[in-house]
């Protein structure tokens, strides 16, 4: 009798698990803080024309950018352990709107170091794509590859929505209304990310999404190298999945330590090296060049600049696809693999560029925008689950210094790139020296071990040398 009162009760009515409204908003903060990724190969050409700065000085503000954007990285993702997600992005948005809003008021060089490098590379490094890995990992238990792709795609969303107006801004009425609305664009977003994005799932009073469908497991239960061992894959192990759901406890001391805690022992895994190589590669092919030298490079051969801002916002469009398209087949298929497709997939575009570039937009230019687009920040799911495979919890900490390298690698790119521009009048040169970077990219990715996620987490534990 009372089975059959039970099968009378009202069936509770389903509701969205809390983490698909942090991953909105996180979205979100992800846009707004994307604005200034849009802006440098728009505004540089109307600041050379007012102030006479020359290339070189411009792409030393974005390289500082660059730099404080990856370095951040780390120490932000500790923050966010030690301090909460939600303290950590509102603070960051702010000085992206700070550091974008006083740029209208700049007059000499050495001001432009200043808010386009220091105070907008800290807010964006803060929000860099750490966020999305961070965010995965404490959400989301299943289905993170896709997570992070999405989220990766917020930065591309945030470049479609900005790009075209900030181009028609810096031609009329001029620049300082372009970057009047990119500090529109991020702080904007800061009374949604203080309302709805929460810390952990703790604060809402739930398990990660994924959790609640896995049976319940002994916590003591050896099964932590078996949750970081999985080749990647949305079907696991139950043992894996309740490892992987088991809430992990706040660090408590310094966040700065703790980040360089976690290089020294990520340090000693080849692994790590290896990530390292080939996403200061990454982001040399993608902020460092494409992002900060396409428009000027079109602008060499004749084209329009709002034609060519317009391009890269077709890039933006793609490259939401190809990262969620990535995230999904992070989830199914070998890291590794895939990461050496889209180097490879990179470098043969880049090799090809300088003879698509002229006045006028032809065919095989939408070919290469479509194809770089699908590609664009398509490497950041497989190689932050290669991060959490190997290092474990520590997995969102190190992808910040991958992600450090990232940066390192788009700065020195975007610095040597003008350098090149302002010393041949052209940027063949740098186009052919990416496009073999990109090679060499995808050579260090195919050879990362195929049993990495199986063995290395022990070797970090333990901190021995890397076998």
């Amino acid at each position: 009798m009372s089975a059959s009162e039970t099968t009378l009760l009202p069936t509770p009515k389903k509701r969205i698990h809390p983490a698909w409204i942090v991953a909105a908003v996180a979205f979100l903060a992800l846009v707004g803080a994307a604005g200034f990724r849009a802006a440098p190969g728009v505004l540089m050409v109307p600041l050379q024309d007012e102030f006479g700065w020359s290339t070189t000085v411009l792409s030393a503000a974005v390289s500082i950018n660059l730099v404080l954007f990856g370095l951040t990285a780390p120490f932000a993702a500790a923050l966010m352990e030690r301090f909460g997600i939600r303290a950590v992005t509102s603070v960051a948005l702010v000085l992206i709107g700070a550091g974008s809003a006083l740029t209208v008021l700049v007059n000499q060089s050495w001001q432009i170091l200043l808010t386009w490098g220091l105070l907008i590379g800290l807010g964006t490094g803060s929000m860099a794509l750490v966020f999305a890995a961070t965010i995965a990992n404490t959400w989301f238990t299943k289905s993170r590859g896709l997570v992070i792709g999405i989220l990766t795609a917020g930065s591309a969303a945030g470049q479609l929505v900005f790009l075209p107006f900030i181009a028609m801004l810096a031609q009329d009425p001029g620049w300082r209304q372009a970057s009047l609305l990119i500090a529109a664009g991020a702080l904007a977003v800061v009374p949604l990310v203080l309302k709805f994005l929460k810390n952990s799932p703790a604060d809402a009073g739930v398990l990660p999404y994924g959790a609640e469908a896995d049976p319940a497991a002994d916590p003591s239960a050896d099964s932590d190298t078996s949750a970081v061992a999985g080749s990647g894959t949305a079907s696991g192990p139950a043992s894996a999945a309740a490892a992987e759901a088991a809430p992990s406890p706040a660090p408590s001391g310094n966040a700065a330590v703790r980040a360089l805690q976690v290089l020294k022992r990520a340090s000693k895994v080849r692994t790590f090296w290896a990530l390292v190589a080939g996403f200061a590669i990454c982001g040399a092919t993608t902020n460092g060049l494409i992002g900060t030298h396409f428009i000027p490079s079109a602008h060499d051969h004749g084209m329009a600049e709002t034609t060519a801002a317009g391009l890269l916002a077709v890039v933006g469009i793609f490259d939401i696809v190809g990262t969620i398209a990535s995230g999904w087949l992070t989830d199914r298929f070998n890291p590794r693999i895939l990461l050496a497709v889209y180097y490879q997939f990179r470098g043969i575009g880049l090799l090809v560029l300088p003879l698509l570039l002229s006045a006028t937009v032809q065919p095989s230019m939408i070919v290469f925008v479509v194809i770089y687009g699908l590609d664009w920040v398509a490497t950041v799911p497989p190689t932050a689950a290669i991060c959490r495979q190997v290092f474990g919890a520590d997995g969102s900490v190190v992808f910040g210094w991958v992600f450090a390298a990232h940066q390192l690698g788009a700065a020195a790119a975007a610095l040597a790139a003008g350098a090149i521009r302002d010393a041949t009048g052209q940027y063949t040169y740098a186009w052919f020296g990416a496009a073999a970077m990109c090679t060499i990219a995808a050579v260090i990715s195919a050879t990362i071990r195929r049993d990495a996620g199986a063995r290395e987490p022990v070797l970090v534990a333990a901190s021995p040398a890397d076998r």
